[in-house]
């Protein structure tokens, strides 16, 4: 990983994680498999791409997913996106448009690119950053969830007033750590085909999201994709 551009105001949190022996044992996993000629996704320049995108004093809204979709020329590192021209879209992120437009009449549907969140402090963040394609949860357990808690710690304990989006049981037990009276915390099931209709579809978690983020002089997040 030591060739792996991270943002500046992330790397002075995060390098001390860098030097624990669970992520020199996760480089030493991940560099085997490529020896082995398995494919990783997504590419390695996009690993932090979450990261990257988002800042850490930018960081408004976290929604937390759990790996990178295992299907070669979708994943870019930020959960539930795919890359520009994807089509069709994955399942999930079909429901997030249809819950998108039932709660505020945007239309996402021509994209699932959803890099223009995190312009706006969006940080799209799996839980596991890479996956083996054709392999969903295949580097689970290898070590990103602790690197991966950190960052949500770092979120807990130095901002305030942010809100986590927690869809489905493996996300909601990531966000145990976070201080709810300090941030909102918006917990549904998760937009798969095998839950969303258990209670993700009409729950309204934009439209929540942007109610408490204005509610606390912060401005709200424009969901509209271009």
């Amino acid at each position: 990983m030591s060739d792996i551009q991270l943002e500046a105001s992330w790397l002075e949190r995060l390098k001390p994680q860098f030097e624990q022996p669970y992520m020199q044992n996760l480089k030493a996993f991940l560099l085997k498999e490529k020896q082995q000629g398995k494919l990783i996704l997504p590419k390695g320049n996009q690993w932090f791409n979450a990261l990257n995108s988002t800042p850490f004093d930018k960081v408004k809204v976290v929604i937390l997913g759990q790996d990178p979709y295992p299907t070669p020329g979708h994943a870019h590192g930020l959960c539930f996106s795919v890359q520009p021209g994807v089509s069709p879209l994955p399942k999930s992120l079909l429901n997030i448009n249809q819950e998108l437009y039932d709660d505020l009449g945007v239309d996402n549907r021509h994209s699932g690119f959803l890099q223009p969140w995190t312009d706006q402090g969006v940080l799209l963040l799996n839980a596991v950053l890479t996956v083996e394609a054709g392999k969903p949860n295949a580097h689970q357990n290898r070590g990103w969830e602790q690197f991966t808690d950190a960052i949500v710690d770092e979120i807990n304990r130095d901002t305030e007033h942010t809100v986590f989006i927690l869809w489905g049981a493996y996300a909601q037990k990531k966000g145990r750590m976070i201080d709810r009276n300090r941030h909102f915390v918006i917990e549904s099931p998760h937009p798969s085909p095998l839950s969303a209709y258990r209670g993700f579809f009409g729950s309204r978690p934009f439209s929540h999201c942007n109610a408490y983020l204005q509610a606390n002089n912060k401005a709200p997040i424009n969901w509209q994709l271009p």
